[in-house]
Order: structure tokens, then sequence, then C-alpha cells
């Protein structure tokens, strides 16, 4: 796939994640935790028809070895999208750090952060992006 045509499915994937989020947030509010909203989001995520999967295992290459289960990818969109799911008071730049460190080792431009934990959903979702 070219450029342009994964810049455009990422786009897709992000503006459909919107959507369900904002469908989750406005049915059920803030104050769940984490694994709710993930377990909810991924389901509803699967009826779009596009191969996900969930806390899956990125290796990390460190001084020529290899660590199977250095981190957990909340969930992966088509090769293409990380989203990292949060239930926190408030998203700190760390958490848009890791995400980004998370796009770096598992070779991938986009992901989005997503805070459930707001009064308006809008405010807690956060694109990320790795130049690569």
């Amino acid at each position: 796939m070219g450029e342009v045509e994964n810049e455009k499915l990422e786009n897709q994937i992000a503006k459909i994640v919107v959507d369900v989020c904002y469908r989750i947030h406005r049915d059920l509010g803030p104050g769940l935790f984490e694994s709710v909203y993930e377990e909810i989001l991924f389901t509803e995520l699967c009826e779009w028809g596009f191969r996900m999967e969930r806390q899956k295992l990125i290796p990390v290459m460190f001084q020529n070895r290899r660590f199977e289960k250095a981190f957990k990818a909340d969930i992966i969109i088509a090769d293409a999208v990380i989203l990292e799911i949060k239930s926190v008071e408030a998203v700190s730049n760390l958490h848009k750090m890791q995400l980004k460190t998370y796009l770096k080792l598992a070779g991938l431009k986009l992901g989005l952060l997503i805070n459930f934990n707001v009064d308006l959903i809008k405010n807690g979702i956060f694109r990320v992006v790795n130049g690569l």
C-alpha cells in the first residue's frame, strides 16, 4: 500500500474511532475503568470489518537483543493505528510520549490517545504522530 493510501486509511480509521468513542461516552459517560471502555470500543470497532488486535505484545530491540514482552498495545487497527485507552483524571505529556514511543517501536505513524474520564470526549482524544 502506498504512503497516500495508508494516510487515507489512517484518517478513515481515526474518524470512525472518534465517532464510536463519542457514542460510547454519550451513553456511558466518564468514570468507568479503562478495561471497560477498551472492551466496548474493541467490540464496536470490530463491526467495521477492520483487522484488529487487542493487548498485542510489541517486541523491543535493544543492544542486538529482542525483548518479546516489552509492552502491550491496547488496540491496533489494520496494522495502521494504535489506540491507547485511558480513564484518568488528566492526560499528561508522559502519556503522549509513551504512545509516540509505541508508534516508533511498532513502525506505525498514527496513534490516538483516548481518555474517557472527561466531561466532553472531544477534550479527551489526542492524535499522536510518529514521523518515522
